[in-house]
């Protein structure tokens, strides 16, 4: 046999073994294709998985935070209501709280009031403390400036009490500030 002869020979014996080799080569590629796409289905099902809990946790988050402010806008309203009852009792001399009348009626008008701060405390509204304080954009507005001996940017009277609701600012105290003197 010649040496063209030899070759020609272990080529298609080399053919003959692929070729039943082929199908298992096929098979193990097939396989490793049917694992990929598991692997990849396993990873969008996690995914998923995970995006949905991330979807109830955020929509628990604004359920509990719907259900704590929900009565802000009502709690602004009252606000209002006590700075008017404050201005009137404020308006009050102590001639008319002598009258034995009209000191009855200022009582009631008082326990109202006292009622009102109950109510309002009982549903976390705070006010913000301000005369004395240095100020705080965040809790205070700043109305005007006056010339004073206290340290600028120091809280020297307060025009309206502001008030926070648990952790937020449901209204801002409207304050005096302190500036150096000219």
């Amino acid at each position: 046999m010649t040496e063209d002869g030899k070759l020609h020979d272990e080529a298609e014996e080399l053919r003959n073994e692929t070729a039943q080799g082929a199908p298992e080569l096929r098979e193990h590629d097939h396989v490793a294709e049917l694992e990929k796409q598991l692997e990849e289905a396993k990873n969008k099902a996690l995914y998923a998985a995970a995006e949905t809990q991330n979807v109830r946790r955020r929509l628990e988050s604004e359920l509990q935070q719907a259900t704590s402010y929900a009565a802000a806008n009502f709690a602004r309203d009252m606000l209002a209501i006590k700075d008017h009852l404050e201005r009137a009792l404020a308006a009050v001399t102590d001639e008319l709280r002598q009258d034995k009348v009209a000191s009855q009626f200022l009582a009631g008008i008082e326990a109202t009031g006292r009622e009102l701060e109950a109510a309002l405390t009982r549903h976390g509204i705070t006010r913000i403390p301000a005369k004395g304080e240095k100020l705080d954009p965040h809790r205070h507005q700043a109305m005007v400036e006056v010339p004073s001996d206290a340290e600028p940017g120091t809280i020297i009277e307060e025009m309206q009490p502001g008030y926070m609701m648990k952790d937020r600012l449901l209204r801002p105290a409207l304050v005096a500030v302190a500036k150096k003197p000219d």
